[in-house]
């Protein structure tokens, strides 16, 4: 790789031009990329933004002949603090050049500016990017899925005599986003998590999230300690034939077998009348036994599955 006269710009092995990532890059960039093939690529390529460093990212774009063809990123998360995120995407007609290992390498210049040890990213099973990751040294160290789940699929559960209770409660909860918080933290052991109640509330439970309610299985026993034992939070503000997007959780303290009974009741009760979208990771075993039984019966589907990978 060798520098121009342009002081923003490197000239790459295979011809093209590297800058930072400028206004207006997007829509040119779509212009030659096309519209996303699901939700998970039009996340990702939301990725794509100018340079920070609060939170800290960088942020480059490849062109031909002053033509945009790619961009990559790579930016830290403030609640994941060891690895880095990392996306890239090349035009067609400029893959299978090494066009995105050469941003890859420009942009591992960059993270020596910051404290982060390791990089992942994410790709769809049997892609293009996943031979990419595996061959540039990433290892596969996660699934995640989202599940869509339909009405009436699991049989009602009847919780009277169980000492449990089922309630609404406010997305404001210092209980709720305390549980939330240390629920998010258990399940997330594979890439270290720091959130706190303070990021739960606005990451997750803040009107602005689109949270627009929660509910909870609460112990009521008598010999209880009146602690909730599952919660799910609704992203969707009015029940419709489309598939409600909601966020299902469990108290880590449980162990496995009772936190996948409670799953299993909260999201009977949930999908009783309207289907729901939820994403599961492998590392959360109760809800993945639950929603692979229903994959398997036929009652849920995948909506589109990720692997994550990390060097």
């Amino acid at each position: 790789m060798s520098t121009t006269h342009d002081t923003d710009r490197l000239t790459l092995e295979s011809g093209l031009t590297v800058r930072p990532w400028a206004e207006g890059d997007d829509l040119a960039l779509l212009q030659v990329w096309g519209d996303p093939e699901n939700a998970m690529h039009h996340q990702d390529r939301a990725l794509l933004r100018p340079s920070s460093n609060d939170p800290w990212s960088r942020c480059i774009v490849a062109e031909d002949q002053g033509v945009p063809v790619a961009a990559a990123t790579i930016l830290r998360s403030s609640l994941h603090p060891d690895k880095l995120s990392f996306y890239a995407e090349v035009a067609p007609d400029h893959r299978r050049r090494g066009v995105a290992a050469e941003l890859l390498a420009v942009l591992e210049v960059e993270a020596g500016n910051c404290s982060a040890t390791g990089l992942k990213a994410r790709c769809a099973k049997r892609s293009a990017a996943q031979c990419f990751l595996k061959d540039n040294g990433f290892s596969k160290i996660q699934t995640t899925r989202r599940i869509v789940v339909q009405a009436g699929a699991l049989r009602l559960p009847d919780l009277e005599g169980t000492g449990l209770d089922l309630q609404e409660i406010a997305t404001g909860s210092v209980e709720l986003s305390r549980l939330v918080a240390e629920y998010y933290n258990a399940v997330h052991d594979w890439d270290r998590a720091e959130m706190t109640i303070g990021k739960a509330q606005q990451l997750l439970l803040d009107d602005t999230t689109g949270a627009s309610g929660a509910v909870i299985l609460r112990d009521v026993s008598e010999d209880g300690d009146g602690a909730i034992r599952a919660f799910a939070v609704s992203y969707t503000p009015e029940r419709t034939e489309d598939p409600a997007d909601v966020l299902i959780g469990w108290n880590p303290e449980l162990g496995e077998t009772e936190a996948e009974d409670h799953v299993r009741s909260l999201l009977a009760l949930l999908a009783a009348r309207y289907p729901v979208e939820l994403e599961v990771d492998d590392s959360m075993a109760p809800l993945k036994v639950v929603t692979e039984e229903l994959v398997a019966a036929g009652d849920a589907e995948v909506d589109f599955e990720a692997i994550i990978y990390a060097r």
